[in-house]
């Protein structure tokens, strides 16, 4: 939607008149004004000597067209420069006399051309500045803690997988587990996940791990390409070595 809808008293054009009188906040008299013979500029100081700045107005529209400053047109439609047009059809389009209203008189900013709230609301206050400079700095900060603890996850991991080759290693050193092998690293596994699970005695947490599902996914994640490292399988040991660690306690 164009910014300009908002205003009631803006149009693509203007008459001479038309601009004349909203240049000089006499809309609310409109009716009466442009049932004057407006086309005779002359007669407006005598007509209405109650507006004077009515009759400079109009002069000066006027002079700007007959001196090639403010381009115009005919029922809307533009017409070159020095194109003869009836005075009751002559129009000046928006856009062309907000133009040479800046240029001619740049100290001058009617309502109708130059809405005060655009320029409010393309102005941000130092408060609402100040408001999104906390927030990016709160979203810096979040960033930051978050990038630690995911270089603390990879440290984890790093671990976990030099755990699991380790043992990997060794079986195919000594061949087939033992029945107190196999428990003894089941036994290893539930320590490992009791230890990631656990606290300082402090009350600090020893990793970034909240509970057993968080590490499976996390392994699942970055290693779901190594064969037996499935979510299912890596429940099932876990909980196996869980069962083991109870046990022996």
């Amino acid at each position: 939607m164009s910014f300009y809808a908002f205003n009631p008293h803006t149009k693509t054009f203007y008459r001479p008149i038309d601009a004349a009188l909203r240049w000089c906040n006499l809309v609310r008299y409109e009716t009466q004004i442009v049932e004057a013979p407006w086309s005779y500029p002359e007669k407006f100081a005598t007509l209405f000597p109650q507006w004077p700045c009515l009759h400079a107005a109009i002069e000066k529209i006027y002079d700007a067209i007959r001196n090639g400053e403010l381009p115009y047109g005919c029922l809307g439609i533009s017409v070159p420069m020095g194109s003869y047009v009836e005075p009751c059809q002559l129009t000046i389009r928006h856009s062309d006399l907000r133009h040479w209203m800046q240029i001619y008189y740049p100290d001058q900013k009617p309502g109708f051309l130059f809405e005060s709230g655009r320029d409010d609301h393309e102005k941000v206050s130092i408060g609402a500045f100040l408001a999104l400079q906390a927030d990016r700095d709160t979203l810096l900060r979040e960033l930051n803690t978050l990038r630690h603890h995911h270089q603390d996850i990879l440290e984890d991991l790093k671990t976990i997988g030099l755990e699991r080759d380790d043992l990997k290693a060794m079986i195919k050193t000594k061949g087939q587990l033992s029945t107190r092998s196999e428990i003894t690293y089941q036994y290893i596994i539930g320590v490992l996940v009791n230890l990631f699970l656990d606290h300082s005695p402090s009350g600090k947490p020893l990793s970034v791990f909240k509970n057993q599902a968080a590490i499976v996914d996390a392994i699942v994640a970055r290693h779901k390409d190594v064969p037996g490292l499935s979510k299912r399988t890596l429940d099932e040991k876990f909980a196996t070595a869980n069962r083991s660690l109870k046990k022996s306690k």
